[in-house]
């Protein structure tokens, strides 16, 4: 039997990024299928998020995502420019944002015609592996779509055409991954068992060996 689970991603999450690997692994080699389920990131779900802090949970964030990156072997550079526009006078996060909208619309889309991760693996690495500066402009993000699997212009015309159903989806997933049992990201929920984080991904997979987890043949 095929076992099937819900991946709760975002675009601005760097541990998402350095999950999804894994998840493109697990699903080749066995008979499992990922549900995903993009969602906003905090800072524009509940900015305020951020604003109660305390100073080294910065600090240690800054630390833990380039070791995690070194120690899985995956390169890794913060985003140029971040999917998420911060205003540096305020320091806050102004309500329109340029990339963050679109970029989940697209993964819904993506999703919706059966390359949802395939969609997240190529423009994760996009904006997260430092290959690339202004990974926003000229045909990058069109490119890694057709990498995917995808017409770049069949999901531009939809995520313009549809915008605001594909923000509904969005909302509607984030509904679903509180009752889920969390709201960070990565999130894999499987058989109403959340697994937050991609450092729970050991316990998610043999969570799934449990389960009956077969290799494909």
């Amino acid at each position: 039997m095929t076992l099937t689970y819900d991946l709760y991603w975002s675009f601005r999450s760097p541990y998402s990024y350095l999950i999804t690997p894994r998840l493109v692994a697990l699903e080749a080699q066995h008979d499992v299928v990922c549900n995903v389920r993009p969602v906003y990131p905090l800072a524009v779900r509940t900015p305020e998020f951020f604003e109660t802090r305390d100073p080294l949970w910065f600090s240690y964030f800054q630390t833990d995502i380039h070791r995690e990156a070194e120690f899985l072997g995956l390169p890794f550079r913060w985003p140029r420019p971040d999917p998420v526009y911060m205003d540096r006078e305020t320091r806050t996060y102004p309500k329109d944002q340029p990339y963050i909208h679109r970029l989940t619309r697209m993964g819904v889309a993506a999703t919706e015609r059966g390359k949802g991760l395939a969609f997240l693996n190529e423009v994760s690495a996009l904006i997260w592996s430092g290959s690339v500066d202004n990974w926003h402009e000229g045909d990058h993000i069109a490119e890694a779509t057709r990498r995917a699997g995808l017409d770049p212009a069949e999901i531009a015309t939809i995520v313009d055409s549809e915008a605001e159903r594909l923000h509904q989806i969005i909302e509607t997933n984030q509904i679903d991954q509180r009752k889920a049992g969390h709201y960070g990201v990565p999130m894999m929920a499987f058989n109403d068992e959340p697994f937050f984080g991609q450092d729970r991904y050991d316990q998610f997979r043999w969570r799934l060996g449990q389960q009956g987890l077969k290799a494909r043949v």
